[in-house]
């Protein structure tokens, strides 16, 4: 009995295709044990069917070549520690989404608060950019809004003025943002560090205040869709991305607006 083996044997033996031994093959994960040089044709070794069948198991899980060729060069123990963090992170990927989809029907949930437009005046920002998960968002903020407060009353300035959260991509699990913190103030600031000072136009804004119960993310995306659709609903168009006003009117923990316009009529 030889110990050498053709593709289709070794095919059957690991549940691998020749096309799939031909990419590992060429990746180097599999690399045959001899080629025939008259025929060219592939040989595989016996002792190689535990590290195929392997491989086949690992595609299995839909893991990409890079982290397969990484794991075959692990120790048993070391291997399956790998794959339960793998898992785990897969895991809380999934609940994750599970959240949005549940915090993003809209249509069974009734409007968290009544919109209305505002004047937006013109006004200087001192104001911190950064690019942060929505696990890292509050602290980011907090930090933020102590380190603006405390330079401003360095330069002998009020500080109590509502913090903006602007958010300038979404901020998820996933995505990181941006998201810029910032103070309005009146009088003169130095940028320091990464502090920047910009000037902020004026406008009309969109504002729905939120309760404490629908300002916790995911549920938080909830009210973002109905201030949407409100916008939409009342012919406005967004000209900016959201900004969260921390704390809101009325009581409310804060307040989400958008900039707005307002479109043509149809026939004007």
């Amino acid at each position: 009995m030889t110990d050498d083996l053709l593709p289709g044997e070794f095919g059957a033996a690991t549940r691998l295709s020749p096309k799939a031994l031909r990419l590992y093959a060429d990746q180097g994960l599999l690399v045959p044990a001899g080629i025939d040089p008259g025929t060219g044709y592939r040989r595989y070794h016996r002792d190689q069917v535990p590290r195929g069948r392997l491989i086949a198991r690992l595609r299995a899980l839909d893991l990409p070549l890079v982290r397969i060729a990484t794991l075959l060069d692990l120790g048993p123990q070391a291997r399956q520690a790998e794959l339960r963090a793998w898992l785990s992170a897969r895991e809380d990927r999934l609940r994750h989404q599970r959240e949005l989809v549940e915090a993003l029907d809209t249509d069974a949930a009734p409007m968290p608060g009544t919109p209305v437009l505002r004047p937006r005046p013109p006004r200087k920002l001192l104001s911190r950019r950064r690019h942060v998960f929505i696990d890292d968002l509050a602290a980011f903020v907090a930090q933020t809004r102590e380190d603006i407060q405390a330079r401003l009353r360095g330069c002998g300035l009020p500080a109590d003025g509502p913090v903006l959260v602007h958010f300038h991509d979404f901020v998820t699990h996933d995505s990181d943002g941006p998201v810029e913190v910032a103070i309005a103030f009146t009088g003169s600031v130095e940028p320091v560090d990464d502090l920047l000072v910009r000037l902020s136009p004026g406008g009309t804004d969109a504002c729905l205040p939120v309760a404490a119960a629908d300002a916790v993310f995911p549920h938080i995306l909830g009210a973002y869709e109905a201030l949407e659709a409100w916008i939409d609903a009342n012919r406005l168009v967004c000209s900016g991305g959201p900004v969260e006003i921390h704390p809101g009117t009325g009581g409310a923990p804060l307040d989400i607006t958008y900039p707005v316009t307002v479109t043509a009529t149809e026939g004007s």
